[in-house]
């Protein structure tokens, strides 16, 4: 394993480094957090072993960058202090374990084996659930982060009924697959499910397409078309970009939620259906409302429940586990046999920012697949933008003024703020948006003194 020792103290990080490596590990050595920072943004790094109390910044802090840049990387916090409050907020902040110097190596080589058989069980529950994905043949919900847990749990509250579903996020975050998720957990499942790209369409095909209409209702229309409406009775209606949909089509739209009932264009003898809707938009439809180019009642309708999926940056944990699953499903697709993803490859991977979300990693594992010269996929093979690692790949670090520690005690407030404004001050949610528990954020508002 390739493991970065952070201390100020010179002899401990010369000794922990002659152990390491006489048990066959690679080491990298850092005078500060900060500098192990820097390590870590630019070098392929597995374990990181941090002291606790540094010059500069604690391990806590140290342990919550390093996470945010790559959360695969396993920390292990040391400490001369042996207090029992320090070891729980490491291990609340998602630290592997702890260490209390002086340092014993036996104990510090049982716990890199434990870190190892982590990474292998980690390997085959990725294994197994694609065996189960290919049993079941259903869309599967890849992740492991909090956050898209959270998201699973309120798909599967759901989906036995037959209420309203509205999808929100950013292009790329897999909505559709979530629809499909919804779908085939439901008593529907045995029906069809219909997806209408309402982007894709001009309003007149849009409406002809949803309601149907009857021979002759228009110039061109030399048949009768079937509604999407009757093409999904009993199953399941997936409307993509529904913030697309023509105010005159939302109209009709709201009759068919309020009435359960459709009308073919050209027709007047209405259709009785049993339609599930799911809507999904990367829209801000409250801002359209008061645009005037969305009508809110239309939205109360859709809004009934609604699911907002984070961006694939605000989830990193589950990049490992979509990366194997591209990456088995494209080497099979062109006959590639089985592929791996070099460490070093890995390492950018799971640093970039991925501003097309979870459609782009698909295409950037395609495009590696489909140009790697042998079964062993290099930095070399990726696309110019993830090895470049780009502004927009990296974490932003604002400038403030005064000492390093007040530098990043401003960091930490500004983004606590940040996470609270943006889930109106509900401190459970902001803390899964800052990938720590709610316990940690309520240690670190009073450390702070921010009310809430």
């Amino acid at each position: 394993m390739n493991i970065l020792i952070i201390d100020d103290e010179k002899p401990q990080r010369d000794s922990l480094a002659g152990f390491l490596k006489k048990r066959g590990h690679a080491t990298a050595s850092a005078a500060s957090g900060s500098a192990g920072i820097a390590h870590v943004e630019k070098h392929q790094v597995d374990v990181v072993l941090t002291d606790f109390r540094m010059p500069d910044q604690s391990g806590l802090d140290v342990l919550t960058a390093i996470k945010a840049l790559n959360p695969t990387i396993e920390v292990v916090l040391m400490t001369a202090y042996g207090a029992v409050d320090i070891a729980v907020d490491a291990m609340k902040a998602s630290a592997f374990d702890y260490l209390i110097k002086p340092i014993d190596l036996d104990e510090l080589e049982l716990v890199l084996g434990k870190i190892q058989e982590r990474h292998y069980l980690i390997s085959e529950n990725m294994l197994l659930r694609d065996q189960l994905a290919e049993r079941c043949k259903l869309p599967n919900l890849i992740y492991q982060s909090r956050a898209m847990g959270e998201v699973a749990s309120t798909v599967a509250r759901i989906a036995p009924t037959r209420a309203t579903v509205l999808l929100c996020g950013e292009s790329g975050t897999g909505k559709e697959v979530l629809a499909k998720a919804i779908h085939y957990a439901s008593p529907r499942k045995d029906r069809p499910m219909v997806t209408v790209n309402c982007a894709a369409l001009s309003s007149t095909l849009l409406e002809s397409e949803l309601f149907g209409h009857e021979k002759g209702s228009f110039t061109g229309a030399e048949r009768q078309r079937i509604a999407r409406f009757e093409q999904a009775h009993q199953g399941t209606l997936f409307l993509d970009e529904v913030g697309d949909i023509p105010l005159a089509t939302q109209t009709k739209l709201l009759r068919m939620l309020q009435e359960r009932t459709i009308e073919r264009v050209g027709g007047s003898e209405p259709i009785e259906i049993d339609v599930r809707l799911i809507a999904a938009t990367n829209r801000p439809l409250e801002q359209m409302i008061k645009d005037g180019a969305f009508r809110e009642d239309f939205f109360f309708r859709l809004n009934v429940v609604s699911i907002t999926i984070p961006p694939l940056r605000d989830r990193r944990e589950d990049i490992p586990l979509l990366m194997d699953h591209f990456l088995n499903r494209f080497s099979e697709e062109n006959i590639r046999g089985k592929m791996e993803f070099s460490k070093e490859a890995q390492d950018l991977l799971m640093k970039y920012n991925y501003p097309g979300n979870i459609r782009e990693l698909e295409n950037v594992v395609e495009q590696s697949v489909v140009l790697a010269r042998g079964t062993m996929i290099t930095t070399a093979d990726l696309p110019s933008a993830v090895r470049q690692l780009p502004a927009e790949g990296k974490p932003e670090w604002p400038t403030f003024s005064g000492s390093f520690v007040n530098q990043v005690a401003a960091f930490e407030q500004d983004l606590i703020q940040k996470a609270l404004d943006k889930t109106n001050g509900v401190q459970r949610r902001a803390a899964v948006l800052l990938g720590m528990t709610e316990r940690h954020l309520r240690y670190k508002l009073q450390k702070y003194g921010m009310k809430n």
